[in-house]
């Protein structure tokens, strides 16, 4: 994730995280990449002084006991606030990497079957989100972090207990992101209930096979006329053919036509199983797709990408010539066959590094020296080793 120097206004110090940098901003506060005393990387988010009032404070404080309740592998972490503090601050987990909205706006859309795997894993930390008696409500391709372990959910500001009649939220007002917002949200119905978040993971998982949302308006009257008009069908545009019947149920005009989280998980792991992946095998490569440390890589026919491969531990990236892997035995039939990763060079990363006092705290280290070229050699020939074993364990039968 992008990180630039602290303004001479900005706080260096907040609840004992020290601040490095801005990764981030909203309508009512910045967000920082902060470092706990023992050094845990978090994003510290803090409310501007020229909105705490009384009611922000209070929903503010709504926003940390929300994300108190809320846990899961797919969720930002919780780690410490202060709600009553002067400037009243958040620390959550930090997740290093950019977010969906950025990724699809300087790569492109995703391959239908990585959407799918989106869709299953973000469905699934979602139905676990639900359990605990809310709703995001806000769900959004820029809440959605692509992290170096996949993908996490962020920003629960707007959530609300699903059997609350009334919030902090004052009576025929809308909040939320209208490009994703369900029609009955839009409406200003109340209260919210499960499948306000089907209907905005739909426009999310669109928005990452095409590069737009289910409606498009440039002025926001006009945006909102056509979200809850029932007769106004979504923009699927351009949508994968297999991904067509899911997307359309899931931004069903009505909320009882729209499928169950539960269904939307398997009906992303059928469109995988189609394609004779695995669920895990679909998730690694959409974490190796979208990783930061390197740009994805084209995919092919297919519509599936070639992992890309790391770049080498120390010293500069060397080319490396494409070796092809030996072939085993398999039946014609098997469609794991037609999956033949090879080693290629990998471009230079062109991201600007940002200043000593700006990296994320395991880049501020002290880098060691390049290691001579015998062991960048050792390096590469480990990578080739490791990537014939992952290649053998993706075609095994068991």
């Amino acid at each position: 994730m992008q990180t630039t120097p602290l303004s001479p206004e900005d706080p260096t110090e907040l609840g004992g995280f020290e601040l490095l940098g801005r990764i981030g901003h909203g309508g009512m506060g910045q967000v920082y990449l902060g470092e706990s005393p023992g050094g845990e990387p978090a994003a510290v988010k803090v409310i501007k002084s020229s909105v705490v009032d009384s009611e922000a404070r209070l929903r503010f404080a709504q926003e940390i006991e929300v994300l108190k309740t809320i846990w899961g592998p797919r969720i930002a972490a919780f780690l410490d606030a202060d709600p009553e503090a002067e400037r009243p601050w958040l620390a959550t987990e930090y997740v290093d990497g950019p977010d969906l909205r950025k990724h699809i706006t300087t790569h492109g859309p995703l391959p239908h079957v990585l959407v799918a795997s989106l869709g299953a894993t973000l469905a699934e930390a979602l139905a676990a989100v639900h359990k605990q008696g809310l709703v995001h409500r806000d769900l959004k391709p820029a809440n959605v972090l692509l992290g170096p372990n996949g993908p996490k959910i962020i920003d629960f500001g707007l959530a609300v207990f699903m059997e609350a009649s009334a919030t902090l939220t004052a009576p025929n007002t809308v909040m939320g992101t209208p490009t994703c917002m369900a029609p009955e949200q839009a409406n200003g119905i109340k209260p919210l209930t499960a499948p306000v978040d089907v209907y905005a993971l739909g426009a999310v998982l669109l928005y990452s096979a095409t590069g737009h949302y289910p409606y498009g308006a440039d002025n926001i009257h006009v945006l909102f006329h056509m979200i809850t008009d029932e007769a106004k069908a979504p923009d699927l545009t351009a949508a994968p053919e297999p991904l067509v019947p899911l997307l359309t149920s899931m931004l069903s005009y009505a909320p009882g036509d729209r499928p169950t989280l539960s269904e939307v998980v398997q009906r992303c792991r059928a469109v995988i199983e189609a394609e004779g992946l695995k669920v895990a095998q679909a998730r690694r490569r959409l974490t190796t797709y979208t990783a930061p440390s390197a740009p994805p890589p084209a995919p092919d026919a297919a519509g599936l990408a070639e992992e890309p491969t790391r770049p080498m531990p120390h010293g500069p990236a060397v080319p490396a010539p494409t070796l092809p892997l030996p072939q085993p035995s398999v039946p014609p039939d098997d469609p794991s066959a037609a999956y033949t990763p090879t080693l290629k060079a990998e471009p230079a990363d062109e991201t600007p590094t940002p200043g000593p006092d700006m990296r994320a705290p395991r880049e501020r280290a002290t880098r060691r020296p390049a290691a001579p070229a015998p062991l960048r050699h050792s390096a590469q020939a480990r990578k080739v080793a490791q990537q014939l074993r992952e290649t053998y364990a993706q075609r095994a039968k068991f």
